[in-house]
């Protein structure tokens, strides 16, 4: 059973979180790949130094993970769970106080098409989960989802396979709340596994400097025939 978390405790992580050079840096790591302090303290607006600060902090606290290869560390969020809190506290500010701020070709791109931590988000999160769950192939309930028999086959038929690895304890199918579009997209298991399949189909490839996704012309066609869908936009 997991301990009761104190108000005490609660507030210290969203003191972390809440600095602004610390909350971009998570933000960053949203992309799901590791980063260095170096790319953190750029995506930060901060020193080196001050960014190193900041990631002990961060790691010490279980919000980041750092692993060390030859003379590098690299930082990555420590779990899922914290993603899913990430893109949830964005969700919660997207309800908040509207600030005018012209939206940007790379806003219009994170809501095409971005990754989610390790899933697929935006409109064409959406579009997959709408898809699937009009098929049959997933059943999706407030936070939870679940696989259907002939959804199984259809993602064996992508070339997936959901068979955890030892120690791997999470869901196969979950929601996480799209930020966004403000509507549930896939997360867990299924949701990884998609969005990796899909990297390694080349149906989609990341946008320089960001987390924004770009769909190629084989992925529109892949798009269409597996999911009947377009191209979100």
């Amino acid at each position: 059973m997991a301990p009761m978390i104190s108000g005490i405790t609660l507030a210290e992580i969203a003191a972390l979180i809440g600095d602004v050079a610390r909350a971009n840096m998570l933000s960053a790591l949203m992309d799901g790949r590791a980063l260095t302090a170096s790319e953190l303290a750029w995506h930060s607006g901060v020193s080196p130094q001050t960014a190193s600060g900041h990631l002990a902090k961060l790691s010490e606290a279980n919000l980041v993970a750092v692993t060390r290869q030859g003379r590098h560390r690299y930082y990555r969020l420590a779990s899922p769970e914290v993603a899913q809190a990430i893109e949830t506290l964005m969700a919660v500010a997207s309800f908040g106080p509207k600030r005018h701020r012209p939206a940007g070709p790379k806003d219009e791109a994170l809501r095409n098409a971005r990754t989610c931590y390790d899933h697929l988000a935006g409109r064409l999160g959406i579009a997959i989960a709408d898809s699937l769950t009009a098929n049959g192939y997933i059943v999706l309930s407030e936070s939870a989802g679940a696989l259907t028999d002939e959804g199984h086959r259809f993602v064996c038929s992508l070339g997936i396979d959901l068979t955890p690895e030892r120690g791997n304890s999470r869901a196969v199918c979950r929601t996480c709340l799209d930020w966004s579009e403000r509507r549930p997209h896939l997360a867990g298991r299924l949701g990884a596994a998609l969005c990796t399949r899909m990297f390694d189909l080349g149906w989609v490839e990341r946008i320089k400097d960001s987390r924004a996704l770009a769909v190629t012309a084989t992925g529109r066609q892949g798009l269409r025939e597996a999911f009947g869908i377009e191209e979100p936009s």
